[in-house]
């Protein structure tokens, strides 16, 4: 009892830092301008930490632990993918977006287009990317609290679930993004810091011999020399190879379509400066997912998988318990303790800026823009954004509550092909091509989203997987008497990524839009040079 109250109270004073961060830079937080993009006062550094912070949510932290001591190397491909989508954030996104938008994606295809169709068709996919998100965060908010004071309990998690959603409505609606963004750095350190801790004290099991700990994970697995190799989880059949190329794509194509990373690029004064956060970003999540490889490798030396569920969503806390001393010892407390809270603190980062973005949205583009034509005042327009946060964390809440057997990192991976599907092309075609228009732009928006949840509805997700062995649970969403699951790929990338590039074309080829043409060489300018950037123009 000792150690679960000392772990308690290590964990709830990270849930207070965080709730006081807010509060404190809620006094700061004045206009539209604070409140949506932090006043764009942030630095390089700053800015680079807080897209750390963001995007090194629960799913790296603790799904892709659990996934990589489940699978062995092909875990570790989810590492690679997170990794390597940042170069195209970098070198097709970043820069350009922050140039040529103001707060939200729908700044940027408003530009020259027809505005009240396009805001509407960007924040729907900005909605519905950012709840795909939300559920992976939430289902590790269960899974770890539940941990920490040791119960199964499901109506416990469930209502993990529902304080993790008012605590995301209270950051967003309180702290804005000032608030978030400051909540976001500290996370980002701290998780780093927890990290290298914990790694540190995996190799030192194996004399910082990196050999003998894959060698033992190996052994430990239960699979042998397979565990190392690819194939694992991904190639004994077709479907399995072809899961894996989809997997790939959506990951390394889903960042530069992430609604709430877009968003960071707007809290910085210059381009490049956002350039240079990324760069920030990319050098820290660099670091970080080399963490990862020890962190699964050793949760597969260290554990008996046998008792990790289906998930493995809590590996991560689990080794840290371990290598602290196993779990009657002070030093595995301390270190549970420790491990949860910062992976506690990064679901709460993750979802106030997930929140914050879909609700800026809902707000900026749909309320003022559409409804209000422009003309509402920045106070009905921080309302609104409060009211659509309370919406979007309800909504979050009822979805997480039965998706809570899905592996944390494949959710996440669902809402990059989502964002790849419908924002990617979007943004790209309305940047590198004079001809898209509004109807190119909507046709792709509207395409690839539905493409991608309906793939994700009628795959194995959703029905068909059956019982786990090892844990009795059902491993697709629906009840077992319901199978649907005609599409038998469980990430819908691969189709629908070459579906929203193809709807764009198809859709702007067959209706041509002289004013969104002649507008494209001021676009140009603007997304090279930023003059122009903070004017809410619009056609």
């Amino acid at each position: 009892m000792d150690h679960q109250v000392l772990t308690t109270v290590l964990f709830l004073a990270v849930v207070a830092l965080t709730v006081f961060i807010t509060v404190r830079a809620s006094r700061s937080t004045s206009g539209t301008s604070d409140f949506y993009a932090g006043g764009r006062s942030f630095t390089p550094v700053q800015n680079g930490l807080a897209l750390g912070g963001d995007y090194m949510s629960a799913a790296s932290f603790l799904g892709i632990t659990g996934i990589i001591a489940l699978s062995g190397y092909d875990g570790f491909l989810y590492s690679i993918g997170f990794l390597v989508a940042w170069l195209v954030a970098l070198l097709l996104v970043a820069e350009m977006l922050r140039n040529a938008g103001r707060f939200t994606m729908a700044d940027q295809l408003a530009f020259r287009m027809r505005q009240t169709p396009v805001r509407v068709a960007a924040a729907t996919s900005t909605v519905v990317v950012s709840i795909f998100y939300l559920l992976a965060q939430m289902v590790g908010a269960g899974a770890l609290v539940a941990l920490l004071l040791d119960v199964d309990s499901q109506g416990v998690k469930n209502l993990v679930i529902l304080g993790v959603g008012a605590l995301m409505i209270f950051y967003v609606t309180v702290g804005g993004m000032k608030g978030t963004t400051w909540v976001q750095i500290i996370k980002a350190v701290l998780l780093m810091a927890g990290s290298a801790l914990i790694v540190v004290l995996v190799l030192a099991k194996f004399d910082f011999n990196v050999s003998d700990l894959l060698g033992a994970a190996a052994d430990n697995s239960g699979k042998g020399q397979s565990f190392l190799e690819p194939g694992l989880k991904y190639g004994s059949t077709l479907t399995s190879k072809l899961d894996f190329v989809s997997l790939g794509i959506a990951l390394v194509l889903g960042t530069a379509g992430l609604p709430h990373i877009l968003i960071r690029f707007y809290t910085v004064p210059t381009a490049r400066d956002a350039r240079k956060s990324v760069l920030w970003a990319i050098g820290l999540i660099g670091v970080f997912y080399l963490f990862t490889l020890v962190l699964g490798f050793g949760a597969a030396a260290l554990l008996d998988v046998t008792t990790l569920d289906a998930s493995g969503n809590l590996a991560a806390p689990k080794l840290a318990e371990v290598v602290g001393g196993g779990a009657d010892s002070t030093g595995g407390a301390i270190l549970l303790a420790l491990i949860a809270a910062v992976a506690f603190a990064t679901i709460l980062a993750v979802v106030a800026g997930l929140t914050l973005t879909s609700s800026a949205s809902v707000a900026h583009d749909v309320y003022n823009n559409v409804i209000k034509k422009g003309q509402a005042t920045e106070k009905e327009e921080i309302k609104v954004t409060r009211m659509a946060a309370a919406g979007i964390g309800l909504v979050a809440i009822l979805l997480a509550i039965p998706a809570q057997n899905l592996n944390i990192a494949f959710l996440v991976a669902l809402a990059f092909a989502v964002a790849a599907s419908a924002n990617l092309p979007t943004i790209v075609l309305n940047m590198f091509w004079r001809r898209f228009n509004t109807r190119g732009a909507l046709w792709s928006i509207y395409g690839g989203l539905v493409s991608a949840v309906g793939l994700v509805i009628f795959s194995p997700v959703m029905s068909g997987k059956g019982i786990s062995p090892t844990t009795g649970k059902n491993l697709s969403l629906l009840p077992t008497s319901i199978d649907i699951s005609w599409f038998p790929l469980e990430n819908p990338g691969l189709v629908s990524i070459p579906l929203g590039f193809l709807f764009g074309i198809i859709g702007t080829l067959s209706k041509r839009e002289a004013a969104s043409e002649e507008r494209y060489t001021e676009l140009e300018v603007r997304a090279l040079t930023g003059a122009g950037a903070e004017k809410a123009t619009a056609h």
